[in-house]
């Protein structure tokens, strides 16, 4: 068969095609949004020129159709604060972690938060209890034995079916501003270690990841001197690591100590090497000295400056910030940094 006249026939004439597309079809005249679908439309082109075979094509095709509708569900919602909350689907409504998940989902959501779970039963049934339909966010994935949605979320817009678990679990982390796990399975451990190498790492943004159990219960005890003993006394973490994880005693705890995070801390992100804390007061001369004393191993010249947004930043932009050049490593030493921010006096409120 011969190929038609009319496609490009060689990379510049490719690249040129694809530039038309996109700026045609793309619905954005921002140059860096069309730049990134360019290269979206690309690599598609590429994973076909590289010999990708039908499961290759289905796995990326239908993953990005996944986050595709995933990312619009959320999209009405972008600027209210969410948590995921993690748990067992085998939990029964009886059970104590039942209980407290439900509970802890009722206060966050009278502290004006989202809750997403896994839209099953269980610890995911109870943490759309406590806020209700209208504050939850169900992200479903498609097993053989597990059919449906629980029924507070089955029928609501804001529940998302997913094929595969890592695109499931993006969505978790990336529209989460705070990560709550009860006792589970290997599903939850899992999604609480996804959670807490993303952010042990530098591939998510720093947040509270709180365990939660039900009144008398020894799960995260137990699991937390698992990780001591295996994990930090052999050298698999390092001490500062342990920093990323806090133990609630009750839902309440729980909840107060998600809002303890976002007490003077407010969010975050690189502008070229400086890594930029977005906070609700800024350091005085005295307080930003001592946070370089104690935390100088975090920038590359030991050196920690405040100031207004950077040129390109859109969000908070009223907000004073923090700033110094990142090594890119101690996500640990980072977390206590936050802390140490968050426990710099506030105005008060009234």
């Amino acid at each position: 068969m011969s190929r038609p006249t009319d496609r490009p026939s060689d990379p510049h004439d490719r690249d040129e095609a694809i530039r038309a597309l996109a700026e045609a079809h793309a619905g954005t005249d921002d140059p860096r949004a069309l730049a990134m679908v360019e290269t979206m439309i690309a690599t598609a082109l590429r994973l076909s020129r590289d010999g990708s075979d039908l499961g290759e094509l289905k796995l990326v095709s239908s993953s990005l159709k996944e986050l595709r509708y995933a990312y619009r569900t959320f999209r009405p919602w972008k600027d209210a604060p969410k948590l995921s909350i993690f748990g067992s689907a085998r939990t029964p409504e009886d059970h104590p972690d039942y209980e407290a998940a439900r509970e802890f989902g009722r206060l966050m959501g009278e502290a004006g938060w989202m809750s997403i779970t896994g839209a099953g039963d269980g610890i995911m049934k109870a943490g759309h209890e406590g806020p209700g339909q209208e504050r939850s966010f169900g992200l479903r994935i498609r097993l053989p034995f597990e059919t449906t949605a629980n029924d507070v979320i089955a029928r609501d817009p804001k529940l998302v079916n997913f094929r595969y678990f890592f695109t499931r679990k993006v969505m978790f982390v990336t529209n989460s501003a705070a990560i709550v796990a009860l006792p589970g399975g290997f599903g939850t451990m899992d999604e609480l270690f996804e959670a807490l190498t993303l952010i042990q790492t530098g591939k998510s943004s720093p947040m509270p990841v709180v365990l939660l159990e039900g009144e008398g219960g020894t799960y995260w005890p137990r699991w937390l001197a698992f990780i001591r003993e295996e994990l930090l006394d052999n050298g698999w973490i390092s001490p500062a690591d342990l920093s990323l994880i806090e133990i609630a005693t009750d839902p309440r705890d729980a909840r107060d100590r998600i809002l303890r995070f976002y007490r003077n801390y407010h969010s975050s992100r690189y502008v070229g090497d400086r890594f930029v804390i977005r906070l609700r007061r800024a350091p005085d001369a005295a307080e930003l000295a001592s946070l370089a004393e104690e935390f100088g191993h975090l920038a590359k010249d030991g050196r920690f400056e405040t100031g207004g947004p950077f040129a390109g930043e859109t969000v908070a932009t009223e907000l004073p910030r923090l700033h110094f050049k990142s090594r890119r490593r101690d996500f640990g030493s980072l977390r206590r940094l936050i802390d140490r921010i968050n426990e710099l006096p506030m105005p008060d409120a009234s």
